[in-house]
């Protein structure tokens, strides 16, 4: 039974440290590519996408052990769960930044100064 455990813990320490090696990888692969731009526009963003993508399934599969279980349902649970939490997070914060920047930019400098001024309680 030792046997068997120190067996299991060299495999997940290999697994984790396989892991860290293909996202520190990833990662620097997506830096140099934003740094260097050996592409230009779509081409650069469909390039960091795609390493963002790879990165995902890097980390579900060596850190969240994704796909190492026997029960295929609760993966696929998990995984929907994790896709709707990120996709509402990202969504309300681009929703958030658009409604933010079309009210300050459809506003004079002094209505923005005026409101801020009320919206605080500042008397002058």
């Amino acid at each position: 039974m030792k046997r068997y455990a120190e067996i299991r813990r060299r495999s997940q320490t290999k697994s984790y440290l396989t892991g860290y090696g293909l996202s520190l990888l990833l990662t620097l692969a997506a830096y140099w590519s934003a740094m260097a731009r050996p592409a230009r526009g779509w081409l650069l963003l469909l390039l960091l996408a795609a390493l963002a993508v790879v990165q995902l399934a890097v980390q579900l599969r060596f850190f969240l052990h994704l796909g190492k279980k026997s029960s295929p349902q609760w993966n696929a649970l998990v995984f929907s769960f994790m896709a709707i939490v990120v996709f509402i997070l990202v969504a309300g914060s681009l929703w958030i930044m658009k409604n933010l920047n079309y009210n300050l930019m459809n506003m004079p400098p002094s209505a923005t100064e005026k409101t801020i001024i009320k919206d605080e309680g500042i008397s002058r």
